[in-house]
């Protein structure tokens, strides 16, 4: 059990960094749109007990979210 955690963590973290270094040439409206569909997605998933239908919904609120505040 040990070992599948560590292996989730590892995988957690690189693919933590692939995606901040996919942000890099985005423009600040840009990124503020990807962290709100990130954020959005996190609290959709964790109000709703993981539905996919509660992520998705709240990755899209997050991203038009993220988006209009960037403006």
């Amino acid at each position: 059990m040990k070992s599948i955690r560590k292996v989730s963590f590892r995988v957690l973290a690189v693919a933590s960094l692939l995606g901040l270094g996919a942000c890099s040439g985005m423009s600040s409206q840009g990124q503020s749109t990807a962290i709100g569909a990130g954020v959005g997605a996190v609290g959709g998933a964790v109000l709703t007990g993981g539905s996919a239908a509660g992520t998705v919904g709240g990755a899209v609120v997050g991203g038009v979210v993220g988006h209009e505040v960037a403006k």
